[in-house]
């Protein structure tokens, strides 16, 4: 049957839309006598987990938005849509709210959803951790080596001049909680820098392969550490054990399950079928590592670093998982996050606020300086090692990841997990602005000395026009 407005330029789109709505709100209001009759069904768990999610959805969603419109990465709204959730704002002014929203079965619930959001999510980061394609070895060791190796030492200090102040939970050693702040202090988001970097459109340039390559070397290596820390904090004298496991299953997965993953993605031609393995494959190898009592996210990194490289197909396939995961599953893991944070603890104690802008500073300059002398010192251009060194302090999801593990294993207490969160959010914030700051200063002093010429050093040069003010594309 042809429809009625088929070609009837008379009856806009529009007036066909608002009709549409009358109609459907005036059964929606007819609906309600009889609601009232028959009375509203309790509300049970189920519908209180789904009303949750989609709370948490759009709020994630609308602040993402709002991030990607003033020049920030979208990960950076849904960070701070899922701290405005919990006690920091949305527990603060309307408990009544909270308490509906996030009952203690909500909470076990997404925080099971979080869990797997987390395993999809590392396992992703393994599998973009490429190594032979690094270019600039010397001036990339340095910069990781000084990144990493500075602000562990500022962390590690700052933990050992507060006294307990974030002292660990379970009869944590006060060495690990040094160590694991120090680490925290160390991170730098891969797949947030890319999407900084891809908007800024650095990607190809010194710097931004530089960063890169950084980057992922650092989150290998801050991966290492921490289950280095986990295993650590296992008493009865079992983290001999669970390195002997742990290695163990790496030499594993080197000599046998990688070679079998090479062969596997060659015979595989539906992509189906391989994204099951995968993803089964890489729950396999988190309850690997729950079991061995290392966190299951270490397993699932481990699997991705095993992916074999250059194959269209595991690219594909990443591309597919990571529209879900980033979309759906990890702003579930943004509100555990949120509900495990309360920026009221700040105003507990005069020494809670100065501990926060202690570490807010040290986070920036230690990562700052460490990368920039260090890759200085290795031949790059002073104006290229400001810029990555405010580059390398964007620590991003991978930071509150690596905050939730170290929580959860009582390495530090909830107020210093509340500091630490917000020093990530804040990093990360200020990343963009300080590094378009950095690189239209040097592009001014550069062409009142010579109009029009390139920056020394590349062949494209850099100039403000490398910072478009329009709007971010695209999600970390």
């Amino acid at each position: 049957m042809p429809d009625p407005f088929e070609g009837n330029r008379s009856v806009p789109h529009r007036a066909r839309t608002v009709v549409g709505v009358v109609a459907g709100l005036a059964v929606l209001a007819g609906m309600v006598p009889l609601l009232a009759a028959t009375g509203l069904p309790a509300v049970d768990s189920v519908t209180h987990y789904l009303i949750a999610i989609a709370v948490i959805l759009m709020s994630c969603q609308l602040l993402a938005t709002v991030a990607r419109r003033i020049g920030q990465p979208p990960v950076l709204g849904e960070m701070v849509g899922g701290l405005l959730l919990g006690p920091s704002l949305l527990g603060a002014v309307w408990p009544a709210a909270s308490a509906f929203l996030f009952p203690s079965a909500v909470v076990e619930g997404l925080g099971a959803a979080a869990q797997l959001g987390l395993v999809v999510f590392v396992f992703l980061l393994g599998c973009e951790l490429r190594t032979d394609r690094i270019e600039r070895k010397g001036v990339v060791a340095t910069t990781v080596a000084g990144g990493m190796l500075l602000p562990c030492v500022a962390g590690a200090g700052i933990v050992a001049a507060t006294g307990g102040l974030f002292a660990g939970q379970d009869g944590a050693a006060p060495t690990a909680t040094m160590l694991f702040v120090g680490l925290a202090l160390a991170v730098t988001a891969l797949p947030v820098l890319a999407r900084i970097l891809a908007d800024l459109q650095l990607s190809e340039t010194r710097v931004g392969t530089v960063a890169l390559s950084a980057a992922a070397i650092g989150d290998g290596g801050v991966w290492l550490v921490l289950a280095f820390l986990l295993s650590g904090q296992v008493g009865n004298g079992s983290g001999w054990r669970i390195l002997l496991l742990a290695t163990a299953l790496v030499l594993v997965t080197v000599l046998c399950v990688r070679p079998l993953l090479a062969a596997m993605v060659r015979r595989l031609e539906s992509s189906q079928s391989l994204t099951v393995v995968l993803v089964a494959g890489a729950i396999g190898y988190a309850v690997l590592t729950q079991a061995i009592q290392l966190h299951p996210v270490v397993g699932a990194f481990l699997f991705g670093v095993a992916m074999p490289r250059n194959a269209p197909c595991v690219a594909r396939i990443s591309q597919q998982l990571e529209g879900f995961t980033l979309i759906i599953l990890l702003p579930l893991f943004f509100a555990g996050v949120g509900l495990s944070t309360s920026v009221g603890l700040l105003a507990t104690a005069p020494s809670a606020l100065l501990a926060l802008i202690v570490l807010l500073i040290a986070a920036v300059v230690s990562k700052m300086v460490g990368a920039g002398v260090g890759a200085r010192l290795a031949g790059l251009p002073a104006r290229d090692a400001i810029r990555l060194g405010l580059l390398m302090n964007c620590r991003g999801v991978t930071e509150l990841v690596v905050l939730t593990i170290g929580y959860q294993a009582g390495l530090i207490n909830q107020l210093a997990y509340t500091v630490l969160v917000v020093v990530a959010v804040i990093t990360t914030a200020i990343t963009v602005p300080l590094v378009r700051w950095a690189t239209l200063n040097n592009s001014d002093a550069n062409n009142d000395a010579t109009p029009g010429a390139p920056l020394a050093g590349g062949s494209r040069g850099t100039t403000a026009s490398d910072f478009p003010v329009g709007e971010v594309r695209g999600r970390p």
